[in-house]
């Protein structure tokens, strides 16, 4: 049963894609036709044999033999062409599709929130728009046209037969039959198992992806064995996964051969028969021969394409995975740009839960952090600091209640206008495998290298002009390139550089040495003193740079004032920053 809703499934996201063939429907329609006259050219010729054989070989006429070879001659060349242009035209229908597809993937992807990445494996992602569109594109451009094709051929041939001799014509077409009982049975198994690989390829891109990310990690801890061992198996199950499948794939292809070979003798001994008995001439038993030889092909393809389209099905279900994954966190029909900001925020009786869990992380926050003030944001780890200020520029929103900028909801600010506002640095930072000069200039494209300059300064990223190419250097993926507090100047000098009214500074100083984070946190004094900032604090001596502190605990907002006055009169508070104190001395 469950083999049955897989397949209709398939079949309707398969459906699903015909949208993308629209833009090259007189381009796919030219393909046919294409296919079509070459394949109608081609089923003449052996008409044209059976006029050789029993007009002028019969009767002994060289004339007639050389005019019906010529024409025979002229259907091949024009079969050439025909089919030159077909697949000359084909490769640009079929990339132009796939790259339709895969933009729209990639854009898809950017839009939806990043709970949905949070579940996601990267490697899935990566297969998805890489291996699944590679098979859409072969079903698409040469799959489908074949399936046509081979259909159309063998309906005209078999009525061919038909018309030449019935009873052997019957005898033909009566081998669809078995034909259909055995690519029933293969659909059954060769969904699932191409389900399954596709999904192990997932897999496999994602340990890849994985160890390339953590290599310094698995060096670390000596685990190279370890998790070679892991992609073995891995690789393995793929391996097992691939030989069943074309076990399953050989098989079928075997019996699709044995068919009409079986049915090719059995009309060669009825044929010579009907000859011997004067009821069939022996040029319509070669034109009959050959026209059955004709369906050779279409049938012994079969299998591929059956395969293919069942490989097509999955890979349309798997795209269509992401591609009906709903952008939660969009723009209101009546969302407003930002405009001129002040900068007051404020978290009216917040509540969050993050998706798919009834566990709430943040349970009725009240807060207001006025223009121009720095709230530091202070708890033990877990308690939902970065929750808290993922929340501003709405990575994730809120459960119940309201965050307002200025007084008005975040939720009916445009996403593009809020996102220019608020700047975020977090503490885990994401270099992009571009130049320093990119990777600084993505919250403001516009910025000069004076205004990157000095910006680096006020984060203390002067490395910068030491790199080989200052600017332009690239850092590689994910900046592995730079040490960690290398990758965390650079991001706090991006979330500077966009000048934001409000910033949202999430520990980004945690890589620091005690030496350079001094001089980050007087740099930053100047930075914050004209900015609203909520700075997620791990580190004591980071608690220097905000006017008032929150202390978060449970979920909730425990207290709220100067640090003199929680060091004073809360002791949550003094064992929040002890613990702290000695995680970092340790």
């Amino acid at each position: 049963m469950r083999t049955k809703r897989d397949h209709q499934s398939g079949v309707r996201n398969l459906w699903r894609l015909r949208r993308y063939l629209r833009p090259y429907r007189l381009q796919f329609a030219g393909l046919v036709a294409a296919a079509l006259a070459g394949t109608a050219v081609g089923i003449a010729v052996p008409l044209v044999i059976r006029r050789v054989v029993d007009g002028p070989i019969a009767h002994d006429d060289p004339r007639g033999l050389f005019a019906l070879g010529a024409l025979a001659l002229l259907f091949g060349i024009a079969e050439a062409v025909l089919i030159f242009i077909r697949r000359w035209s084909q490769s640009s229908q079929s990339l132009g599709m796939e790259a339709t597809i895969r933009q729209e993937i990639y854009a898809h992807l950017q839009q939806l929130p990043v709970a949905f990445h949070d579940r996601w494996q990267s490697g899935q992602l990566l297969a998805r728009v890489t291996a699944d569109l590679s098979v859409i594109r072969r079903f698409l451009s040469f799959g489908l046209l074949f399936l046509v094709v081979n259909l159309a051929t063998y309906a005209v041939v078999v009525a061919l037969l038909i018309h030449l001799h019935w009873p052997l014509g019957l005898l033909v077409a009566g081998s669809a039959v078995p034909l259909a009982v055995v690519s029933r049975r293969f659909t059954r198994t060769y969904l699932r198992t191409s389900r399954r690989m596709q999904d192990e390829q997932g897999d496999l891109a994602t340990q890849v992806e994985e160890t390339a990310r953590g290599l310094r990690t698995v060096k670390s801890f000596g685990r190279q064995a370890f998790m070679s061992g892991q992609f073995g198996a891995g690789a393995d199950r793929l391996r097992n996964t691939a030989v069943t499948k074309g076990r399953q794939l050989a098989g079928t292809s075997a019996q699709f051969d044995l068919i009409p070979n079986l049915t090719l003798a059995a009309v060669l001994v009825a044929g010579a028969i009907e000859v011997a008995g004067g009821r069939l001439t022996i040029g319509e038993l070669v034109a009959f021969v050959t026209l059955q030889l004709m369906l050779i092909w279409p049938i012994e393809s079969l299998g591929w394409i059956i395969g293919n389209a069942q490989e097509a099905m999955t890979a349309s279900d798997r795209i269509y995975e992401v591609l009906d994954a709903p952008p939660s966190i969009m723009d209101r029909r009546d969302a407003r740009p930002a405009g001129r900001v002040a900068g007051e925020v404020r978290f009216d009786d917040v509540r969050f839960s993050y998706p798919g869990s009834s566990v709430p992380v943040l349970r009725g926050i009240t807060l207001t952090v006025r223009p121009g003030e720095t709230l530091a944001v202070v708890g033990t780890t877990g308690c939902g600091k970065t929750t808290l200020v993922s929340l501003v520029p709405r990575l994730y929103d809120v459960t119940a209640g309201r965050i307002t900028l200025d007084g008005r909801d975040i939720r009916d600010l445009r996403l593009d206008s809020l996102r220019e506002v608020v700047g975020v640095a977090f503490e885990e930072p994401t270099l992009f495998s571009m130049s320093v000069r990119e990777n600084l200039a993505l919250g403001r494209t516009d910025a000069t290298d004076d205004e990157i300059y000095e910006a680096l300064a006020l984060a203390q990223a002067d490395f910068v002009e030491d790199l080989p190419w200052g600017l332009d250097t690239r850092v590689g993926e994910q900046g592995l390139s730079l040490s960690g507090g290398q990758r965390q100047r650079l991001a706090l000098a991006r979330a500077i550089l966009s000048r934001p009214r409000v910033l949202v500074l999430d520990d980004p100083l945690s890589a620091l040495d005690v030496h350079t984070e001094a001089l980050v946190e007087k740099a930053l004094a100047g930075v914050l003193a004209d900015t609203t900032a909520l700075l997620v604090v791990h580190r004591p001596s980071t608690i220097a740079l905000a006017d008032r502190v929150a202390l978060l605990s449970g979920g909730v907002i425990a207290a709220t004032g100067t640090h003199s006055e929680l060091l004073a009169t809360v002791p949550a508070y003094r064992a929040v920053l002890s613990e702290a104190a000695a995680a970092d001395a340790a």
